[in-house]
């Protein structure tokens, strides 16, 4: 049994160092869970195991195991998540005016980006021995990790907050998750997981917290330097939607580690783009004194009034030299909408934000049209199916009569004449 690729899980606040082996998840010298901690690695070691061909063919995000922070011994458990495609989007580039690609991770076996997370975390609380997993969620992170804990036969609790969407709450149920509906925002529902697996030592998947959770997230950066790489040109900009902030932390690694190896010559400007009513880590990136820790969008994946990962995220956003935005929930909407109808990617609230945020970037001169884009969708639009409807038209009731149809499109005679 060997993790000897992992050297420490390191506190971001203070430097403070913890044996990799253990179950912890912040530093101890910190109160409120705020000491962070990051997994570090021996990456002589990580390159001489790595012996795949970068070619593009990724069937899934197991690929790269040689960097996840697993045991050699243990069995991952998969469903074979991540591999997802990235696409040229000429429909939306031509709307935008920028060359757009889009990484559509909403196609991930639960619906969502989170099931790379999910998968290390399940695989690690097998392990290590544990039978009851359980975490927070706005939803996404309830569902996937609860398909997970199927598929790795541990039992799963839930804690969601009380107006989480009603699609995504059926999912877990399905999965066989025990789903408590908390009747409170999310961070009530977040504080309250941590105090249960104080309790009862549960497994915690909180990305927020659970230092491995980024990890299993940085995949999308391997699988974006892969495919750029294969594509023989780095995009100038990376977008992702922000909630807690480990997911842009985790692709920035991820690419930026395939940087280090020499497996790609080049790195990408990270965008960071978040609701107007969730906008704490980009508040903090620009030094605004009004951070309000009130969460109000109706991009609920994205939702986190008190994100836990503001410094992995901020130094992804600097390290990168990229930068943050703030839209609209009627812009993300409109977004919704138009990556849908130009392109045929359905994606949640949260997934189309970065369309909205590369958009108000180019209306403000921050991204160039000479520069390629690439967006990632993070959840599949069936998860928030009200939301949805607000982005676009009523649907129109007719009787069943063609002259229903011909007062809508007129008369297919005159039509073809006119043609």
């Amino acid at each position: 049994m060997a993790m000897n690729h992992v050297t420490a899980l390191e506190c971001t606040i203070c430097g403070k160092e913890y044996d990799p082996d253990q179950i912890i998840y912040t530093c101890s010298e910190h109160e409120d869970v705020k000491g962070i901690l990051e997994v570090k690695y021996d990456y002589d070691i990580i390159h001489d195991n790595f012996n795949v061909d970068l070619d593009g063919d990724i069937r899934s995000q197991w690929k790269y195991e040689s960097f996840l922070p697993v045991h050699d011994d243990a069995v991952p458990v998969t469903l074979n998540e991540g591999g997802t495609d990235l696409f040229d989007a000429p429909n939306l580039s031509d709307e935008l005016g920028v060359t757009i690609l889009v990484k559509d991770d909403g196609r991930n076996p639960t619906g969502c980006f989170k099931d790379r997370a999910s998968s290390i975390a399940v695989t690690k609380a097998k392990h290590a021995g544990r039978d009851i997993i359980t975490c927070a969620s706005t939803g996404n992170a309830a569902a996937s990790l609860s398909g997970y804990a199927a598929r790795g036969g541990l039992d799963c609790r839930i804690f969601v907050p009380g107006d989480a969407p009603a699609g995504k709450l059926a999912q877990p149920l399905v999965y066989g998750a025990d789903v408590l509906a908390v009747n409170g925002s999310y961070d009530e529902a977040y504080d309250l997981s941590v105090t249960v697996t104080d309790e009862y030592g549960w497994y915690n998947r909180n990305a927020a917290i659970n230092p491995f959770q980024v990890e299993g997230k940085r995949t999308v950066g391997h699988e974006l330097a892969e495919q750029s790489r294969v594509r023989g040109e780095i995009p100038d900009w990376f977008v992702f939607s922000m909630g807690d902030g480990c997911t842009i932390a985790g692709a920035w690694k991820g690419f930026r580690e395939f940087y280090d190896l020499d497996y790609v010559e080049d790195t990408p400007k990270m965008l960071g783009v978040q609701a107007e009513g969730a906008s704490a880590i980009h508040d903090t990136f620009h030094d605004h004194d009004d951070v309000d820790e009130i969460a109000n969008t109706l991009a609920d994946s994205i939702a986190v009034g008190r994100p836990r990962n503001i410094i992995k995220a901020c130094r992804a956003l600097e390290e990168s030299g990229g930068t943050s935005v703030t839209v609209t929930d009627e812009e993300i909407l409109k977004a919704e909408k138009l990556l849908g109808s130009s392109e045929g990617i359905y994606s949640e609230p949260a997934g189309a934000t970065p369309v909205a945020g590369v958009r108000k970037c180019l209306e403000e001169g921050i991204i160039e049209s000479d520069e390629t884009v690439v967006v990632t969708s993070t959840g599949f639009g069936l998860k928030d199916t009200e939301s949805a409807k607000q982005a676009t038209s009523d649907v129109q009731h007719i009787d069943p009569d063609l002259s229903e149809v011909q007062k809508l499109y007129g008369n297919a005679e005159a039509m073809a004449t006119d043609d």
